[in-house]
């Protein structure tokens, strides 16, 4: 924490809380989260070659992603519900994991920031691609979910050290 800060979701008793932000200004608001999720080079071969039974799996995580940034208000319970201007998510392969890489970037004019609707796309994009090739690798790992940067809002720009 920084020096100084308080835990913001908790009142006085330490009671859990939503912030009010009723007084704060709209203000524009970017955040942009990343993870992935290992497998098998034969499973991504498979969604490469879009041979999944179950379909497209790049182009359902990267929807999936997308509802679920513009419903993190009804995952995370102290989320406000925000009205979001842009969703991107993107999915690569990348052989040297093997598996897929996954980035999101949120984007809101409003009082409050975007961080948990990207890191919610990004974890519901992998999960996604788990749920939709699970029967050929079940040992798939999801790793390495974090937020890399934002901007933004009172505490400003935020970019996470590199890996």
């Amino acid at each position: 924490m920084r020096p100084g800060s308080t835990l913001t979701h908790l009142d006085t008793s330490g009671a859990a809380n939503m912030v009010d932000v009723t007084d704060k200004p709209a203000t524009d608001r970017t955040a942009r989260a990343e993870g992935q999720i290992v497998m098998r080079p034969e499973t991504l071969a498979l969604i490469r070659e879009g041979d999944a039974k179950k379909g497209d799996v790049i182009g359902t995580a990267r929807l999936a992603g997308i509802m679920a940034a513009k419903r993190t208000h009804e995952l995370i319970p102290l989320c406000h519900p925000l009205l979001l201007s842009n969703v991107r998510v993107e999915c690569e392969p990348d052989d040297a994991l093997p598996g897929l890489r996954i980035a999101a970037e949120v984007r809101v004019q409003g009082p409050t920031g975007v961080e948990m609707e990207a890191l919610t796309a990004v974890s519901v994009a992998c999960l996604t691609v788990y749920d939709m090739v699970k029967a050929v690798d079940r040992g798939m790992r999801i790793e390495g979910i974090r937020l890399t940067a934002k901007d933004g809002g009172r505490s400003g720009a935020y970019r996470a050290p590199a890996e």
